[in-house]
């Protein structure tokens, strides 16, 4: 019996003393965030699995782990010879969990789980699944409270007041657009919990979670009253001060349910459809009042970057270009990679980017990965384990920084030597659909949905494709994946009862920032993908109505070698030598003149087929 067998079985023995049957965990916390504290990693703790998109369903006779597909080759290898059954959300005959869960309830049974870490859409299908079999709900039962042992504490850092020459606009202004889109739905109130968006309207950022500047807290608004909820030892006398001017009440973090449950709310209370919990739905359906659920109008309002923000991000994202340049330049003009590894890669990248002004920190776990490594989608080196780099093949890195003026993210994968033709050929596909997005031009009203299948067609009509999505909203200084925008092609219908659904259907806007990210993985040989962060700008408005374009904001060469020209055709050579050309312009200003001057002119030059 292995640990996270051993963790289990005493799961089990909790879950009979509480009169739990079936036992389901979410690997999130309190906030929808997407990446969580050490103190939320649950499903970690009984698993061993590190994905961070993990649900666990835990019943006597079996314990299964669904994750996508971005995780299916590390999830399975973190699995093996545990006894947990890897469910792989999407691929054919693997039900989602709502749905396995109606197989395995049966009457008079009780579904446990912690309500404060289950979304309310969530929460809404595992409800009718237990419904549907005659089961009943036990939502405040915490699988890990009193069995994890030294389990992590709450993170409460620092929090700092970002000011209006960065953020372009002061909090109660804000708030009263905030007012003004509730009072569309006939609402009066709001209950926030996805910290992104109470960091963006209070002009304030944390570090309670990893690479996300963002506090623990929750807000409401209620008619003119605010409430806000810190843990206190995050509260400065100058925060103090801060929250007074802006009539901003204070209440530490662990009073938010009591709070919430007592409130007074006068008129239609608006909730976050995506990003309230279970349990705080359950409380407001104990009071007597009229709810709307939808996408929230602070997550709407802060996907369309203001001026100042604009113009915060194209000289940052100038800088971040500027030093993967650099990197790059290092790393092709290697002599030698003996006894370098993927991890020594990634940790001298990000030693050069801390390097630029007003850095705070990395936008993610650097993604170093060397040959059969890369096709693992989100691989994350670590020491112990790396793979030694060779002076053949692809190096895929995938990084990206947090600064006070921006959040960045960039790709590319390059080769370190001789790479076969089928590389080459697949390296060329992902490039081509990458161009092909990174300047496209389109009708005012497409959606991500649109976009997708626009650079996605160049793998279909091939027969391949690449199991995530083609490109995810980008915050301001803040989560390096945002929403409601994205770019993929599945669209999930919305929650029954509400207006809802996935970012793919949203409206493309100017001043949405996304990425563009293609990508091709063979398992066991090779991963490739090439991502560009794009802005989107109004294009021209003429007899045929509106157009909108993307503009890129990331500016780092593709790697020329690595293409196979034959392959490209006449729009595909002229969007290369037009993003090289730009490239050069704006990044070999910022380079110095030992050599890393002229190795972008070698490898912007014009190509000619």
């Amino acid at each position: 019996m292995n640990l996270y067998t051993e963790r289990l079985e005493k799961l089990k023995e909790t879950m009979k003393d509480e009169g739990v049957d079936v036992c389901l965990i979410e690997s999130t916390d309190f906030h929808s965030s997407e990446y969580v504290s050490d103190y939320f990693k649950v499903t970690e703790y009984y698993s061993g699995c590190t994905s961070d998109n993990v649900v666990m369903v835990v019943s006597e006779d079996e314990v299964c782990l669904w994750t996508d597909g971005r995780y299916f080759i590390s999830a399975a290898k973190e699995l093996e010879g545990s006894g947990i059954r890897l469910m792989k959300s999407g691929e054919p005959g693997v039900l989602p969990v709502h749905l396995y869960l109606e197989t395995i309830l049966k009457q008079g049974m009780s579904l446990g789980y912690d309500g404060r870490t289950i979304r309310v859409d969530k929460g809404n299908l595992y409800r009718k699944a237990a419904a549907k079999s005659g089961c009943i709900i036990v939502g405040d039962f915490d699988p890990a409270e009193d069995l994890w042992e030294d389990r992590p504490a709450l993170p409460a850092g620092k929090i700092r007041i970002l000011p209006v020459g960065i953020s372009g606009e002061e909090y109660l202004s804000k708030r009263e657009k905030v007012m003004t889109e509730l009072r569309k739905f006939g609402a009066q109130n709001i209950v926030l919990s996805k910290l992104d968006d109470i960091m963006w309207l209070l002009n304030i950022r944390g570090e309670d979670i990893a690479y996300n500047p963002v506090a623990l807290s929750y807000l409401i608004l209620a008619g003119e009253e605010t409430h806000l909820y810190l843990q206190e030892a995050s509260v400065t006398e100058e925060l103090k001060q801060y929250f007074e001017q802006n009539k901003v009440t204070l209440h530490s973090y662990d009073a938010f349910y009591e709070s919430l449950g007592e409130m007074n709310f006068v008129g239609t209370l608006f909730i976050d459809a995506h990003n309230t919990s279970d349990l705080i739905l359950e409380v407001l359906s104990k009071k007597n009042i009229r709810m709307i659920a939808d996408v929230s109008p602070v997550t709407r309002l802060k996907a369309v970057k203001n001026e100042t923000e604009l113009k915060n991000l194209r000289a940052c994202y100038l800088r971040d270009s500027a030093v993967l340049c650099r990197y790059l330049y290092h790393i092709q003009n290697r002599e030698s990679f003996e006894g370098v590894t993927e991890y020594d890669l990634a940790m001298e990248l990000n030693d050069m980017r801390s390097t630029i002004e007003d850095y705070t920190d990395i936008s993610f776990e650097t993604i170093s990965a060397y040959g059969p490594n890369a096709a693992i989608v989100h691989y994350e080196p670590k020491k112990e384990t790396a793979a030694e780099v060779k002076k053949e093949g692809f190096l895929l890195i995938d990084s990206g920084g947090q600064y006070e003026s921006g959040t960045t993210d960039v790709t590319r994968t390059v080769a370190l030597g001789p790479v076969t033709e089928e590389m080459k050929n697949d390296f060329t596909i992902v490039a081509i659909a990458n161009l092909k997005l990174l300047t496209a031009k389109f009708k005012y009203g497409c959606t991500g949905a649109n976009l997708d299948m626009y650079a996605r067609s160049v793998l279909w009509e091939r027969g391949f494709d690449y199991n995530h999505g083609t490109g995810h909203g980008i915050g301001f200084a803040l989560n390096v994946h945002e929403g409601p925008q994205n770019i993929g092609f599945r669209v999930a219908p919305a929650v029954p009862g509400q207006r809802v659904s996935t970012g793919a259907i949203t409206v493309f806007v100017p001043g949405m920032i996304t990425s563009n990210e293609p990508g091709i993985y063979r398992e066991g040989k090779y991963g490739i993908r090439t991502e560009s962060i794009v802005e989107c700008v109004e294009a021209e408005t003429n007899e045929f109505g509106r157009f909108l374009e993307l503009r890129p904001l990331t500016y780092v060469p593709i790697d020329v070698s690595a293409l196979n020209l034959k392959m490209m055709d006449r729009s595909d050579i002229d969007r290369l030598n037009a993003y090289h050309k730009a490239v050069c312009e704006k990044i070999s200003p910022l380079l110095s003149d030992n050599g890393e001057k002229e190795w972008l002119y070698e490898v912007t030059k014009p190509v000619v087929v």
